[in-house]
């Protein structure tokens, strides 16, 4: 591999993430044409609907496009979407050489359009920074190798590993720059969701208000449908983007009285504890575009999602409060000891504010 390649490619993907919360159930994708050997374009998929980052790259080229390199984190796409295929463009433009981090998991791409390239004439090398271009687009992968969304978990604890005190009372125990963070994943995520006794509790709106971007969709898991018909959720300007997932045997007119509001109702099949089957729900969100998914609460939902194995990333924002008593954060993970324990890797620690975010990966029990 050129070093050089890698040079751009870092580019590329730097590129790719300034699509962040705006292209999705697309990729992030970053583009860098290349003509002896000096940078004439730059480009990244801006929206979802809008150019695709090759075809960006491309008419913002300053100079001759034919016979230039063109450096990209994901294969180009070879069917017709929303866009025509990249990789016509890309031959119509006379680009000579693609670079590209690793191949599409969509099952419509998927080194379709690398041969297509190659049987034109254009060179093709592969694999340069694939494990960094994977995990941008850790998500996307997930999505259209498994058909589920990314789901990360997301907690406010104190020190001791309590998310409210003994009161009940959760206001607040983050830092408001920490807030502030979590306002910026709820606009990068297509979807949040909570259970039935957030709600009950602390009334959310879950929406994006701290930081400019777009409100996800919001989902509550009620098997019973206890949520009160009053809730903001069901009350405001966002009401149509408000999914409530109960099971088969909910009141089919408590259901109603939800849609008439503008939310939906999803009826899913019950686990044997009487709750809402959650691979069930994963799947049904996936089936309606959902990639991404954030969990903020409560604690009884968090323990049901690790139990189900369902989580691959956890942002734990700690607060240096100890509380002694209260609501712990994580219980009942039927977890006997230090070899059943969960680890998180890519493992990482930073301030915001007067707290410490632990961020990781959800890795296997050792």
């Amino acid at each position: 591999m050129d070093l050089a390649d890698e040079s751009v490619m870092h580019e590329v993907l730097r590129l790719a993430k300034k699509g962040r919360g705006r292209v999705s159930p697309n990729p992030m994708v970053g583009a860098v044409l290349v003509r002896d050997g000096q940078v004439i374009a730059r480009g990244y998929h801006r929206r979802f609907g809008e150019h695709h980052a090759e075809v960006d790259a491309i008419g913002r080229a300053a100079g001759e496009v034919k016979g230039s390199s063109l450096y990209v984190n994901l294969e180009p796409c070879s069917h017709h979407g929303k866009q025509p295929p990249c990789t016509e463009q890309i031959v119509a433009a006379g680009i000579k050489v693609v670079v590209v981090g690793g191949e599409d998991p969509n099952p419509l791409v998927n080194g379709r359009g690398l041969s297509y390239l190659r049987q034109k004439g254009v060179q093709v090398r592969t694999g340069v920074l694939e494990a960094e271009c994977k995990k941008v687009n850790a998500g996307f992968y997930k999505f259209m190798q498994q058909g589920l969304p990314y789901i990360t978990l997301k907690i406010a604890q104190t020190i001791d590993g309590m998310i409210s005190g003994a009161d009940g009372n959760s206001k607040w125990i983050s830092s408001s720059q920490s807030r502030k963070f979590t306002h910026k994943l709820r606009s990068e995520n297509d979807a949040i969701l909570a259970g039935i006794g957030t709600v009950l509790s602390d009334d959310p709106g879950l929406n994006v208000r701290l930081v400019r971007g777009r409100n996800p969709r919001r989902i509550v898991l009620d098997s019973r449908l206890r949520i009160p018909l009053e809730v903001t959720l069901l009350n405001d300007d966002n009401a149509h983007e408000t999914i409530v997932a109960t099971s088969e045997a909910a009141p089919a007119g408590k259901a109603e009285e939800i849609r008439a509001r503008g939310a939906q109702v999803w009826r899913l099949p019950s686990c044997k504890t009487g709750g809402v089957q959650l691979k069930a729900l994963c799947r049904k969100l996936a089936e309606v575009n959902v990639t991404s998914l954030l969990i903020e609460g409560g604690s009884q939902v968090f323990s049901a999602f690790l139990r189900s194995r369902l989580v691959d990333r956890l942002e734990i924002f700690v607060a240096p409060k100890i509380l002694g008593d209260g609501l712990r954060a994580l219980p009942g993970l039927n977890i006997a000891g230090l070899h059943d324990s969960l680890q998180l890797l890519d493992f990482r620690t930073r301030r915001v504010g007067p707290d410490v975010l632990l961020s990781g990966i959800l890795g296997e029990a050792t």
